[in-house]
């Protein structure tokens, strides 16, 4: 979003939050990206038809105040679709990153909505090679784009030395994850690492989502450290010996391109993973990614990694890396945007 603002200007609508008051919009500018976050605040105790009106009524409100002579919507998720159905943009994006209907929670008419969005929208981007191969054939202008990665906001953590504090005490060896630790986590795997090796430190940097808390695996060697900010991650990056995806082998990882994979890399940290999909291919083939089923798999493998001399390894990396900027993303996905000339695509804001 911070790339398509330096051409467009941008709002990105929230979610609703829901408060005692009439409805009504807060904005919030982020001066330094030129990205304008729309949380609408919607009065408690509307049913769902109710609170549809209500968000449509203030994407009404904002649209009358700004304007745009043209205007592109891009969505990140079909349900949006419930209070925007009315709505006729120049150009329509569908950004899809994962497939929502599999994740714990979703709602039983997802699909339907994505039906009607892949009918309204001009281009599909989605998030992997494995959603795309899903959806390859449901529309006519599909193209995938896996996950980019900021190298230079990652790389630093291969030369820091100021560790944070709630990660200074903890002994190495450690091992690392950091995100949403949700359904998609195969929390036996953390545990039975943890009881294989004792010595080794589990770090886990990440809000916890759609599980219960109380089922998270504690041991003396796992360190549940909760949320950081995105700034932040290169100082904990830069304190782990090996990184640790344990993703569960269900529906709601088929087809997900974690972010985190090059990121990691960027970082200088050896990875192990589950053998995820968009993971397997490129970076398991590539000898860039260890791959593990087990728990006992990822022992093996991230003993392996910390044997392994780290240098050719990283010139590896690095040449993988060299091709994956979100600069070269956004370049890309403005290109397919351009080339829809029948919805009027030299829109001057999103």
């Amino acid at each position: 979003m911070s790339r398509a603002a330096k051409e467009f200007q941008t709002w990105y609508f929230e979610e609703p939050e829901f408060f005692d008051g009439p409805p009504v919009l807060r904005i919030e500018t982020d001066e330094a990206c030129n990205v304008s976050v729309v949380t609408p605040l919607v009065p408690k105790g509307l049913n769902d038809a109710e609170t549809n009106e209500t968000l449509k009524a203030l994407l009404a409100r904002l649209l009358s105040r700004i304007q745009p002579k043209r205007l592109i919507a891009w969505y990140y998720t079909p349900m949006a679709l419930r209070f925007t159905h009315e709505l006729e943009p120049d150009g329509c994006v569908y950004d899809n990153m994962d497939e929502l209907s599999a994740f714990v929670g979703a709602p039983g008419d997802i699909a339907d909505w994505e039906r009607r969005l892949l009918d309204k929208c001009d281009v599909v981007y989605v998030g992997g090679r494995s959603l795309y191969e899903a959806k390859r054939n449901r529309h006519p202008n599909i193209h995938v784009y896996p996950s980019s990665v900021d190298v230079a906001h990652f790389r630093v953590a291969r030369t820091m030395r100021d560790a944070p504090e709630d990660q200074a005490l903890i002994p190495h060896p450690r091992m690392g994850f950091f995100g949403v630790i949700d359904e998609r986590m195969d929390l036996d795997i953390v545990a039975g690492v943890a009881a294989l090796r004792p010595q080794w430190q589990l770090v886990m940097v990440g809000p916890t989502a759609k599980i219960d808390p109380s089922r998270l695996p504690l041991a003396p060697n796992i360190h549940w450290l909760g949320c950081k900010s995105y700034e932040s991650l290169p100082r904990y990056l830069a304190g782990w010996d090996v990184g640790f995806m344990p993703f569960a082998l269900n529906e709601a990882t088929r087809f997900i391109s974690p972010t985190k994979t090059p990121e990691f890399l960027a970082a200088g940290v050896p990875l192990v993973s589950t053998p995820i999909a968009d993971v397997v291919e490129p970076y398991g083939k590539a000898g860039l990614v260890e791959i593990a089923r087990t728990a006992e798999q990822f022992v093996e493998r991230a003993e392996y990694l910390l044997r392994r001399p780290k240098g050719p390894w990283l010139r590896m990396v690095d040449a993988h890396l060299s091709g994956m900027s979100w600069d070269s993303t956004w370049a890309g996905m403005a290109g397919h945007l351009n080339s829809i000339s029948h919805r009027g695509m030299e829109a001057r804001r999103v």
